[in-house]
């Protein structure tokens, strides 16, 4: 660890990087009550952080290796980075992405001079296929985390941190691979060892919380998509053995919550911030909470800034929800005059943000209605508790089918029979959903088919199909390799669809 100090110290980092800003969030302070920071890694010329650690490696090279050339795999942040990184040195790079790569993000890295090989349907792919080429054609391949200079690489982030701002009491950290919190947390516990370092990951994707949990690195059987920049199945081994002795915690926060953090950083900056780039501060935001925090001196390192644009809607949606200020919830009236009027008279002050309903039979009737809040989870509370007492009420606000698809295809239930529903994800590719329909529509009747595009490297789909027996169609999903999860219990599809 100590040779990461050293490094970081040393670095060559700065030929291609300026010291990146330390913003005060002043509205998020007021609202928490503490002083908020953002380190601003989406100032840099990629708009992350992952530069870095990219040129460390890349500028330590023997002559003979760079007269080689690199590869790297990537289907974000550190395939710019190599690319740049590369290009200022003089190197021949190749990247390999994902076949599912947007194309802004594939043009970003030939602009930067990287040759594109687009190879697979996800990360693991084009990682095996990267090591291939390292092998085939003698290239020197750049790892996005487990590698000592990389490390050391992005640990300048915690020396420009240090120097800008004393009296730092919490630094929050994105964790992926591991490469940054564990260069970050080993120069921070080195020269500052008072300071607690907080890595925060999505609940969907706990790599480094599971592995310190069970005290070994563990491969998750699906991660979540939605911050792709730490989509990662397994902790580094490297990152992990260093991270394990230098971070004090880890804390997991859910995609709503990112939203709402991503809204956050733009009230107070004016940037929007990348998924990934915002798990930071909303990590911030959970632990001010859940530990009753006053008037310290937080960091959150705002690690990146490459959204596409698309995407912008689908976050915009959930940031309220995430926010806490907009609760989502389903409530089944009598099938009668006047009991729209009583359910409307009863939310008083409430600003109603949508209301979905279809006849559905002559005596009962359920609404999906989305209900504005301005005092959070309290007020929900208050508010269900005083619907309960004369409807049936059940809270959407966490049901991840409600928010995805049913509340955009709210329109009547069907009578079909041995009626089964699956949720999926599939690579967002040519091809990809005919794939899927071929796979699924030959033998079993399609009774429903809901697919909304999210601006990501996947699309969410929602499929209802009739099947007495759901073995054999399940296994014709497993062949097709994309995720999917059986949703025929879940209590929106029960009460709309």
């Amino acid at each position: 660890m100590h040779n990461i100090v050293k490094l970081a110290d040393n670095t060559r980092v700065y030929d291609v990087v300026d010291v990146t800003p330390l913003s005060r969030a002043f509205q998020l302070s007021k609202r928490l009550e503490n002083n908020v920071y953002l380190k601003r890694e989406d100032e840099l010329a990629i708009h992350a952080f992952k530069l870095r650690g990219a040129y460390q490696k890349i500028s330590s090279l023997t002559s003979d290796q760079a007269a080689k050339g690199v590869v790297a795999s990537s289907a974000g942040n550190h395939a710019q980075g190599v690319a740049l990184s590369a290009k200022k040195l003089g190197i021949e790079s190749v990247i390999v992405m994902p076949l599912s790569t947007p194309k802004i993000k594939v043009n970003a890295v030939e602009q930067l001079g990287g040759k594109v090989v687009l190879h697979g349907d996800v990360y693991d792919d084009s990682y095996q296929y990267a090591k291939q080429l390292e092998q085939e054609q003698d290239l020197v391949f750049i790892h996005p985390y487990d590698d000592i200079e990389v490390m050391s690489g992005q640990a300048t982030v915690a020396k420009e941190l240090l120097e800008q701002l004393s009296g730092i009491d919490k630094v929050f950290i994105p964790v992926g691979g591991g490469g940054l919190i564990a260069g970050m947390a080993t120069y921070i516990k080195h020269y500052a060892p008072e300071i607690k370092v907080i890595g925060v990951e999505p609940q969907d994707s706990p790599t480094l919380y599971e592995a310190l949990k069970q005290n070994k690195r563990v491969i998750l059987p699906e991660v979540g998509r939605f911050a792709d920049g730490v989509a990662v199945k397994q902790i580094g081994e490297k990152t992990f053995e260093i991270a394990k002795q230098v971070v004090d915690e880890v804390i997991l926060v859910s995609n709503d919550e990112i939203c709402a953090a991503i809204k956050d950083i733009y009230e107070d900056v004016r940037s929007i911030s990348e998924p990934a780039g915002a798990l930071a501060t909303a990590g911030i935001k959970k632990y001010v909470k859940t530990h009753s925090l006053k008037n310290e001196n937080l960091i959150s390192v705002v690690s990146g800034a490459n959204v596409n644009f698309d995407r912008l809607r689908y976050i915009a949606e959930r940031a309220d929800i995430g926010e806490h200020v907009e609760a989502i919830i389903a409530v089944t009236i009598d099938e009668k005059l006047g009991s729209f009027l009583k359910f409307c008279q009863m939310l008083e002050n409430h600003s109603i943000t949508e209301f979905n309903y279809r006849y559905g039979s002559d005596t009962q009737a359920r609404i999906f209605v989305g209900v504005s809040l301005s005092e959070g989870l309290s007020e929900k509370k208050q508010l269900l508790d005083k619907l309960s007492d004369s409807f049936d009420v059940l809270d959407m606000s966490d049901n991840s089918i409600a928010k995805t698809h049913i509340r955009y295809m709210v329109g009547g239930r069907s009578n079909c029979n041995d009626e089964v529903l699956y949720r999926f994800e599939f690579p967002e590719r040519p091809g990809a959903l005919l794939n899927f329909l071929k796979k699924v529509g030959t033998n079993w009747n399609i009774t429903l088919f809901h697919y909304r595009n999210h601006g990501a490297d996947f699309g969410r789909v929602l499929i209802g199909l009739q099947a007495s027996d759901s073995t054999q169609l399940e296994k014709n999903f497993d062949e097709l390799g994309y995720f999917y999860q059986n949703e025929t219990d879940n209590k929106a599809y029960q009460y709309f669809l």
